[in-house]
């Protein structure tokens, strides 16, 4: 598979997205039975849908999605 070259902005988006995958998940992780959140903090959604804005991502799911998977792919 060809290796993307991101820019500045569409690294940044990225990064966001990550960001708020893992709060997400970590906000999930814990013990059976333990509360869990009802919403995404407010700053990591904002910092997510900003940086998808900034790089003129936002509406654009398929190729956003197609850059991260080849900036992070899957493991194995």
């Amino acid at each position: 598979m060809p290796t993307a070259v991101l820019t500045d902005r569409e690294r940044t988006a990225v990064q966001a997205y990550l960001r708020l995958l893992h709060t997400v998940r970590a906000a999930f992780d814990g013990p059976p039975g333990a509360s869990r959140p009802s919403v995404v903090p407010p700053a990591v959604l904002a910092e997510a849908e900003q940086a998808l804005a900034d790089a003129g991502l936002s509406g654009n799911e398929e190729v956003f999605f197609r850059m991260l998977q080849s900036w992070c792919p899957a493991e194995p």
